[in-house]
């Protein structure tokens, strides 16, 4: 573990920041009732790690398999864009945005969310990749319908990119980070990942102790914190986890706004985000306990210790567990929650 930080903002917010994520996720259940590819994911209870690292229990949501897209990001862009569907009131919701254009940048998942999505109701992805996100990924992307191009050497230029084109062609920009005058589409996205969330609380046999959320922009981090506090309130302490390449929200909390961070890249690519965003930098001020960092060997240790017990996923997917094994001081009697945020990248 490189850094730890208490909370100074916990119950309050940052300052005059008034756009929290959502909490009540009844909206989310409602529409995906309406999509084939939906099923709960499982909530596993890892007593074989829980005694490994030291803890009564280590509860896993295991989104390694959500909606075939392998990853909670499939919750989140598809979402929204199911939402735009429902709201033109078409009768067959296939062709409900025929001749719209959702652009993003992704460094991964959310990508892929933002393709299903627009095939699903009719739409034309466009999705901006830097230039070191693999070709692979790209190929993932395009095999969905999207559009790849490539911009810029990190995520934060390729998202440069996609809101200058859909500003110059009145495109829909579809971000999974918030920033001002950047903020429903955020919210949206954000608010798919409610689900996760809610079937986690309804699939545990008793309330966590401790919530283990890893973070990029923050936008899953900051959705599972506030369904968390809504369900279970003050009780669980909650914990956001960074790579220290990308300590974004961590920078933020300390200097009480959104500040843009610099670092090499990291292996946990998902999470190699340098600024955060907006809504979910309030939420998690108001929401979690402690942010801390991680080195790149605590993420890779704990992806291997994973798959050594039969769940392979990534650094970034193994990036809760993998503040377990950096140092984070728990009970014996503690009760953790993590989730397991993607499956292997070459699965």
């Amino acid at each position: 573990m490189e850094q730890y930080l208490d909370n100074p903002w916990r119950g309050r917010g940052l300052g005059d920041a008034d756009i929290f994520p959502l909490a009540d996720a009844g909206d989310v259940a409602r529409l995906l009732q309406r999509c084939p590819a939906h099923a709960p994911t499982p909530l596993r209870d890892a007593a074989a790690l829980a005694a490994r690292l030291g803890i009564a229990r280590l509860w896993l949501k295991d989104e390694r398999a959500r909606m075939g897209l392998g990853s909670f990001k499939a919750l989140g862009a598809a979402h929204a864009i199911a939402r735009a569907a429902a709201a033109t009131g078409a009768p067959d919701l296939r062709h409900a945005l025929r001749g719209r254009v959702h652009v993003t940048a992704s460094a991964g998942n959310h990508g892929l969310s933002v393709a299903a999505g627009a095939r699903l109701f009719g739409a034309r992805a466009l999705v901006y990749l830097s230039h070191a996100v693999p070709e692979a990924f790209a190929d993932r992307l395009r095999a969905r319908g999207a559009e790849v191009r490539r911009a810029g050497a990190d995520y934060e230029a390729s998202m440069h990119a996609a809101a200058e084109a859909a500003e110059a062609h009145g495109w829909t920009l579809l971000s999974d980070s918030s920033w001002p005058g950047y903020t429903d589409a955020a919210l949206r996205v954000m608010e798919g990942y409610l689900q996760l969330a809610a079937e986690a609380a309804a699939q545990i046999d008793r309330p966590p102790t401790h919530i283990l959320l890893q973070a990029g922009v923050g936008g899953l981090a900051a959705a599972v914190a506030a369904h968390a506090r809504h369900v279970w309130g003050d009780a669980p302490r909650i914990i956001v986890v960074e790579p220290e390449a990308a300590p974004a929200l961590i920078e933020s909390i300390r200097a009480g706004q959104v500040v843009a961070t610099t670092g090499p890249a990291s292996g946990m690519g998902r999470l190699d985000c340098k600024t955060a965003s907006m809504i979910a930098l309030n939420g998690l001020a108001r929401d979690a306990d402690v942010f801390i960092t991680l080195s790149e060997a605590d993420g890779l240790r704990a992806a291997d210790l994973l798959a050594a017990h039969g769940l392979p996923t990534t650094p970034s997917g193994a990036a809760g567990v993998a503040a377990l094994l950096a140092g984070l001081e728990l009970p014996s009697e503690a009760r953790v929650m993590a989730i397991l945020s993607e499956g292997p990248e070459d699965g």
